[in-house]
């Protein structure tokens, strides 16, 4: 019976700093996915992504920390805007940053509506980088039925009518769930960006010019993590 006991209290201590390895290292492996970023000698052009969500950024220390550009959110469907886009557009340019603006497509909206809503928001400057539609919504959920055909048709008239008015082509940056239920990377000719935390993503079958390589960065720049983004050379 001794030896039982003692052979039982062996394996239960064993089981126990095997438990604390692994809780340790995936606390480590969690904690490195939270500060990584891509490495600059590959990828020498780096910033991120501000919406209202991620409240006071300070642009100043994202400039310290490696980032180039930053991208605003501007507008969302015909009616959305980021309250803070005014602000952070002229803090990130105050701070050296090359600034660009997002909207964020509605399929359910008419784009006549989405693009006035965008024009709004974003000033006409050379200065600013390519606009992004943002497409990660499907006509899933809409009231009325929105055949495939026709949210191409309406991206596609956004695209032109925000391209007209910034005088760039556009960027879009879709996600998965959206390219897989319209394949829209092969079906609309202009950039791409992609999302996949750490690893490269290939899910629009064609190369990327924009990639969200760290969705939940760490920094001091601000209180939540922030969305880093890296440009393909």
């Amino acid at each position: 019976m001794g030896r039982k006991r003692r052979k039982s209290g062996w394996l239960w201590r064993l089981l126990a700093v095997l438990l604390l390895l692994v809780l340790a290292g995936a606390g480590w492996l969690w904690w490195q996915v939270q500060h990584w970023t891509p490495d600059e000698e590959t990828y020498p052009d780096q910033g991120v992504t501000v919406g209202v969500q991620d409240g006071a950024v300070n642009f100043r220390t994202l400039r310290a920390l490696g980032a180039d550009f930053v991208y605003l959110a501007a507008s969302d469907g015909a009616q959305g805007q980021d309250a803070r886009f005014v602000r952070n557009f002229e803090a990130a340019g105050k701070a050296g940053l090359q600034v660009g603006a997002v909207h964020v497509f509605d399929p359910c909206a008419i784009a006549d509506r989405q693009s006035a809503n965008f024009v709004t928001m974003v000033p006409r400057s050379r200065e600013l980088l390519p606009p992004v539609i943002a497409l990660a919504s499907t006509a899933d959920g809409c009231e009325e039925r929105v055949s495939e055909a026709a949210v191409e048709s309406e991206l596609m008239t956004l695209i032109n009518q925000v391209e007209s008015h910034v005088g760039k082509p556009a960027i879009l940056k879709i996600s998965p769930d959206f390219e897989a239920r319209y394949g829209i990377a092969h079906r609309i000719e202009r950039n791409l960006w992609l999302t996949r935390t750490r690893f490269e993503p290939a899910y629009a079958g064609r190369p990327w010019l924009l990639w969200s390589a760290n969705e939940h960065l760490v920094t001091e720049a601000s209180n939540g993590p922030l969305e880093w983004v890296v440009v393909r050379n």
